[in-house]
């Protein structure tokens, strides 16, 4: 396996990622490949400076960088010797299996639609996070993001798609799927909860479940949680939060260090033909591990590849 690692991507790049690549090749199996993407002068520096060899490792030349500041869909066309746009480019041709950056969100969103194309009948890609329940289990939710205004089949495709990462990723036989809503009875919520509701109610593919509200995101009651992007950015950055908080008044407790988005990595992008994961701008070398770790776990899993069969 191939695994690209964006090399500039996030705010302590590129010594954390490097760190962090150094800690995957750790674990991951000697059949496994970093291509590393990026300046190959400040690659080949930073492996020097650590004393390390390039054993399990490849290094591809990407002199240019898309920060946060580029616009997310000129960025890619403007910089074309990118990182990000190289490693969509081997993605694409299939030299790489799983493309994974902590750089430029909305670049990741545009390279994985265009370079690699959506799932025909996916009406929009999604991204997701992870939920740490008190029973020690974890749910999906999505979308988390990328898609903050939403039509009621577009919820229901949300839920597919969280019910394929729940089963071929997480491992769940029969994942529960859950929509967030602001009550529990299907005539509660809002014009898209309520016709999202009806639609996932008569569905004979998923294991719906019905509505849940906010107080029971981290009860273990759903294995799927489906929302807007607009409502599930918000419970993601609140999680974030109250997480931040706790550290910071001396509070430290085992389920709430599970909100930690070091242990999580990133996530993937739903719904486009090939494997290509986020992570979060603010990494350190243990969150790239985790990236890592998760990128091949999503390649291994052939998630896009189910994904495509499931909706063709």
């Amino acid at each position: 396996m191939r695994i690209g690692l964006d090399i500039s991507g996030g705010d302590f790049a590129p010594k954390a990622t490097i760190d962090g690549a150094l800690l995957a090749r750790e674990t991951l199996s000697s059949d496994v490949t970093i291509v590393l993407l990026g300046d190959e002068e400040i690659i080949r520096s930073e492996f020097a400076s650590r004393g390390k060899n390039f054993q399990g490792f490849e290094v591809i030349h990407a002199p240019e960088v898309i920060t946060y500041h580029d616009h997310p869909t000129k960025a890619i066309p403007r910089k074309p010797n990118s990182s990000i746009a190289i490693g969509f480019d081997l993605l694409a041709k299939g030299n790489l299996d799983v493309l994974a950056s902590t750089g430029n969100t909305g670049a990741m969103l545009v390279g994985a639609m265009y370079k690699l194309n959506t799932v025909p009948g996916i009406f929009r890609p999604c991204i997701t996070s992870t939920l740490p329940s008190l029973d020690g289990s974890q749910a999906i939710l999505l979308d988390v993001g990328s898609n903050a205004d939403c039509k009621a089949d577009v919820l229901y495709q949300f839920a597919v798609l969280g019910a394929l990462y729940s089963k071929h990723v997480h491992g769940v036989e029969n994942p529960r799927v859950a929509l967030l809503n602001i009550g529990e009875e299907d005539s509660k919520g809002n014009l898209l909860t309520i016709a999202a509701y009806k639609l996932l109610s008569e569905s004979d593919e998923l294991n719906f479940t019905g509505n849940i509200e906010g107080r029971d995101l981290f009860t273990g009651v759903a294995d799927v949680i489906v929302c807007d992007g607009f409502t599930g950015n918000i419970v993601l950055k609140e999680a974030e939060g109250i997480y931040n908080l706790m550290r910071k008044r001396g509070i430290r407790d085992e389920y709430f260090d599970r909100f930690n988005y070091e242990n999580y990595g990133g996530t993937p992008i739903l719904g486009v033909k090939g494997n290509a994961v986020i992570g979060h701008g603010i990494s350190n070398d243990i969150a790239i591990k985790n990236m890592l770790l998760l990128s091949y776990e999503v390649a291994a899993s052939g998630l896009a590849t189910k994904i495509n069969d499931a909706f063709n």
